[in-house]
């Protein structure tokens, strides 16, 4: 388990930790009695009960026969599961290519009844034309040294799309101002995509706001981007990972940002006629 940037990882790992600990103390075992059975060093049973080292499945097997709690292999290995889930580093998840990972996170798109989502780098992607998400993963590819199967991953993007005319969605979008500014795919992608926020605006589940560039800004700076599903997880998409969130309190501080950074927002036609400026400066 990588060390990640969400205390709800670190808090899951603890949690693990502990349940292992109170195993070995309810079997009456010392932490060397416990690593000579299971024939590791004594260390190694200290950095998995501290949290510093991951256990593996055969180690929770190990674990639980020794202190006589085979019953409990199949939770502890879920939990573990659960742990390792919080925390994904791109080239895990991206492993077998980019269409894998778009496929990955349909099912939670399509059970999701309430979106929000706030970006200050790019047009999320629901919301993107063909053009800007080819230009994206293309560039995410070459970055990241994956097979080419970028073609196939945009149609999958594309194709989750369906959540935004289809079932009983709806969604709140907002964006910094300098996404639309950003150039991405050059100028006739970006005027495609600018053009095409102006249509997607007006669907009836959806709302976008766009938080106007200002010479002084001393409200809510702007943060990482992140997508709240429900009030189930977070999802954060960082350089070197995908971290997911679900700890009630975290969720929570990302729906007040998620809210604050919203009452920054234009929407309507003030918003729409920021996007106009920018599809203006593009020539």
């Amino acid at each position: 388990m990588p060390a990640s940037p969400s205390s709800s990882a670190q808090a899951a790992r603890e949690a693990l930790a502990a349940r292992l600990r109170d195993l070995r103390l309810d079997a009456e075992l010392t932490v060397r009695e416990l690593a000579e059975r299971c024939g590791w060093s004594h260390s190694k049973v200290s950095r998995v009960e501290n949290a510093r080292t991951a256990p593996s499945p055969a180690d929770l097997r190990a674990w639980a026969h020794v202190c006589g709690a085979e019953g409990e292999v199949e939770d502890l290995t879920a939990a573990l599961r659960a742990v390792e889930g919080m925390w994904v580093e791109w080239r895990r998840m991206e492993r077998t290519g980019l269409k894998a990972a778009q496929e990955s996170v349909r099912p939670l798109y399509e059970r999701t009844r309430h979106f929000r989502a706030y970006d200050s780098w790019l047009v999320p992607g629901l919301l993107q034309t063909m053009g800007y998400t080819t230009a994206i993963l293309h560039a995410v590819r070459r970055r990241r040294g994956l097979v080419d199967d970028v073609d196939a991953a945009v149609v999958e993007r594309m194709d989750r799309q369906h959540v935004l005319h289809e079932g009983r969605h709806t969604f709140a979008f907002v964006l910094e101002e300098s996404v639309l500014r950003a150039g991405i795919g050059g100028r006739e992608t970006m005027r495609e995509q600018l053009r095409h926020l102006l249509t997607v605006g007006f669907l009836p589940s959806v709302s976008l706001g766009i938080v106007p560039m200002q010479p002084a800004r001393e409200a809510m700076r702007p943060v990482e981007g992140f997508w709240v599903f429900d009030n189930a997880q977070v999802a954060v998409e960082l350089v070197s990972g995908y971290l997911t969130i679900t700890r009630p309190h975290e969720i929570d501080m990302y729906a007040k940002v998620f809210h604050e950074l919203g009452q920054l927002a234009v929407y309507g036609e003030r918003a729409r006629a920021l996007i106009r400026s920018a599809i203006y400066a593009l020539g």
